[in-house]
C-alpha cells in the first residue's frame, strides 16, 4: 500500500489524490477477519505503519486518510502527520487543499419505475476543479428494510419511491455541464426517466441512509469498483448539508393489505381471472412482496420487479399449489395493468412491464421447484412451512429431521405418533426433540429447544449460514448442533457476540 503511495507524489490535483487514497482504503472495503473490525486490524495498522516508515509517500497518504479514514482513523492519521512533517518530512503541494471542498448543487436521473436513482452531485476546490460524483441507488436488490412509522392513511395513493435503497455503484466526472445536458436531454425525450433538482440537505439525508445500508450487508450486490469508491463516496456525502429528511416507507398492516388486495379483486382489470381463491392467495403475495421486499411500495410495478418475483422470490421463499403456480403470472399481469393505472406509470411503462413479465413467465416453470416434484411429502413439507416460507424448508429439516414414528415417552405412559405433532408448536417441538434425545436431562433439552426455536426461525441468519458451513468441510449434523449451542452459551445474549463467535467458527478446520 505504501508503494501504491508514491502515486501520490506525482499528482497536482488534490481530486485526483483523493481517488488514489480511496482505492487504497477500498482494498480492503467489505472484507471480514474473524475477530476483530477489518476498519481497526488493517486500517489503523496501515496509519502505525505509515508512521514508522516515515517517507514522503507515507506523510501524503497519512494527509488523505487524515480526511477519508473513519473516525478513528482519521484522527490517528491527523497526529501522525502533524509528528512527521514536524520532523522534517515534506509535504505534497496538493496537501493544502484535500479535503477543501464545497459542494455546489444536487440533481436526480431516475426511472419511472422506482428502480434506480442516478444522483449527481457537484463539487469545487473554492471555485475551482468543478467535478461531478455520480451515486448510483438502486432499490431492487437489498431484500428487506426497517420498519417504520405509517405517515398516511389507508388511501393515500403512491408517490415518489418512499425509502433510499441501497448504494450499488459510483463514479466522478470532470466533465460537469456535459453530464448534466446529457441528463437533461433524456429527461425531455424519453418518457421513462426523469430529471430535477434536489435539495443538498435531502440529498445527504438520503444518501447517508443507502450508504449506511450498503455498509450493512454481508455481501452488497455492488458493482466490482464500488469498494474504491467508497472512501471518497462517504467524505463526499459527509460534507452535504445536515437537516435533510431521510425518507421513510411506509406500514401496511393487515387490514391495510386485506383492503389492497379486495380493491384490486374488485376492479376490472381483475374481472377476467377464473379461480378467484387462487388470486386472492397469489395478490396477497404480490402486496407482501412489495410491502416487506421493496421499501413499502406495494402498488410500485416494473420490468425488474416482476422478473425478481416471479423467478427469484417465489421459487426461492414461497411454497404454491399446483393452482397457485398457474394462476400467478395472470395475477400479476392483471396486477402491473390495475397497479400500473393507480400510480400514474405512463402506458409505455406498463406495456414494457407487460412484456418482461410474459418472458419471465415463459422461464417461470423451470425456476419454480415444487417439493413434490422431488418426491418429498407434501403433507410433511405443509409441516414443516405453516407459513409457506419454501426458503426454510432445508433449515427446518435441519433442525428438526424427526417427523415420524412412534415415540414413547420417557417417565410417561403410552406412545405418542410423531407424524401427529406440529414442529411449529413449542409443546409439540419439546416431545421431538425428547424422542431425538432419549435420556437427555431438562438443561440439554432446553439448549436444543433454544437453537430448534431460533433455525425454526431463521434469526439470527448467521446461524444458519455457519450450520451450512460446517456441514460443507464435513462436520456431522449433531456435532453442528452441540458447537452451535456452545456459541449461544458463550454469547450469553449479547447479538454482536454471537455473530462475531460464529464468524471464527465457520472457519473452523474440518475434522480429521
Amino acid at each position: 500500500m505504501l508503494q501504491h503511495a508514491r502515486e501520490l507524489l506525482a499528482v497536482r490535483s488534490p481530486l485526483d489524490a483523493e481517488l488514489i487514497v480511496s482505492e487504497i482504503l477500498g482494498s480492503w472495503w467489505g472484507r471480514r477477519v474473524p475477530g476483530g473490525d477489518v476498519e481497526e486490524v488493517i486500517g489503523e495498522a496501515l496509519v502505525d505503519y505509515a508512521a514508522d516508515a516515515g517517507t514522503p509517500a507515507a506523510l501524503a497518504l497519512l494527509t488523505g486518510m487524515a480526511y477519508m479514514g473513519t473516525p478513528r482513523q482519521a484522527a490517528k492519521a491527523e497526529r501522525a502527520a502533524l509528528e512527521l512533517m514536524a520532523g522534517g518530512v515534506a509535504r505534497p503541494g496538493w496537501a493544502d487543499r484535500v479535503g477543501m471542498v464545497e459542494p455546489e448543487g444536487c440533481f436526480v436521473s431516475r426511472d419511472v419505475f422506482g428502480d434506480q436513482d442516478s444522483i449527481v452531485c457537484t463539487y469545487t476546490y473554492g471555485g475551482a476543479e468543478r467535478h461531478a460524483l455520480v451515486i448510483v441507488v438502486d432499490r431492487t436488490k437489498a431484500g428487506a428494510v426497517r420498519p417504520a412509522a405509517d405517515p398516511s392513511g389507508p388511501d393515500a395513493p403512491e408517490g415518489p419511491p418512499p425509502a433510499s435503497g441501497m448504494v450499488r455503484d459510483a463514479w466522478v466526472s470532470s466533465r460537469v455541464d456535459r453530464l448534466l445536458d446529457q441528463c437533461r436531454r433524456e429527461g425531455r425525450e424519453n418518457p421513462l426517466m426523469r430529471f430535477e433538482e434536489l435539495d443538498p440537505r435531502d440529498t445527504g439525508a438520503l444518501l447517508r441512509s443507502a450508504l449506511d445500508l450498503t455498509d450493512e450487508l454481508d455481501d452488497p450486490p455492488v458493482h466490482e469498483n464500488f469498494g474504491s469508491y467508497h472512501a471518497f463516496v462517504r467524505a463526499r456525502v459527509d460534507i452535504l448539508p445536515p437537516g435533510g429528511k431521510t425518507p421513510q416507507p411506509p406500514v401496511y398492516g393487515r387490514d391495510r393489505r386485506a383492503t389492497i388486495a379486495a380493491r384490486f379483486l374488485a376492479s376490472d382489470e381483475a374481472e377476467g381471472l377464473s379461480d378467484r381463491s387462487a388470486a386472492s392467495r397469489c395478490v396477497d403475495r404480490i402486496i407482501d412482496y412489495g410491502c416487506t421486499h421493496d421499501f413499502g411500495r406495494p402498488l410500485r410495478v416494473s420490468p425488474v420487479k416482476c422478473e425478481m418475483f416471479l423467478l427469484d422470490w417465489l421459487p426461492r421463499k414461497v411454497l404454491l399449489s399446483p393452482t397457485e403456480q398457474e394462476a400467478v403470472p395472470h395475477v400479476l399481469a392483471a396486477w402491473v395493468r390495475w397497479a400500473g393505472a393507480r400510480t400514474g406509470l405512463p402506458e409505455e411503462g406498463i406495456r414494457a412491464t407487460l412484456d418482461a413479465l410474459w418472458d419471465a413467465t415463459a422461464k417461470f416453470a423451470d425456476a419454480y421447484r415444487d417439493p413434490a416434484a422431488f418426491g418429498l411429502d407434501r403433507d410433511l413439507v405443509g409441516r414443516l412451512l405453516p407459513d409457506g416460507d419454501l426458503e426454510a424448508l432445508p433449515r427446518r429439516a435441519f433442525a428438526l429431521p424427526f417427523l415420524s414414528g412412534t415415540h414413547r415417552r420417557s417417565g410417561r405412559h403410552g406412545f405418542v405418533n410423531l407424524s401427529k405433532l406440529d414442529p411449529s408448536d413449542p409443546g409439540d417441538r419439546r416431545v421431538i426433540l425428547e424422542f431425538e434425545h432419549p435420556g437427555a436431562d431438562e438443561a440439554h433439552l432446553d439448549a436444543h429447544e433454544r437453537l430448534a426455536e431460533m433455525l425454526w426461525d431463521g434469526r439470527p441468519p448467521q446461524l444458519w449460514t455457519t450450520a451450512q458451513a460446517l456441514l460443507d468441510v464435513g462436520y456431522e449434523r449433531h456435532q453442528i448442533l452441540h458447537k452451535l449451542i456452545d456459541v449461544l452459551d458463550r454469547s450469553e445474549g449479547d447479538p454482536e457476540a454471537l455473530r462475531e463467535a460464529l464468524s471464527v467458527l465457520r472457519h473452523e478446520p474440518p475434522p480429521e
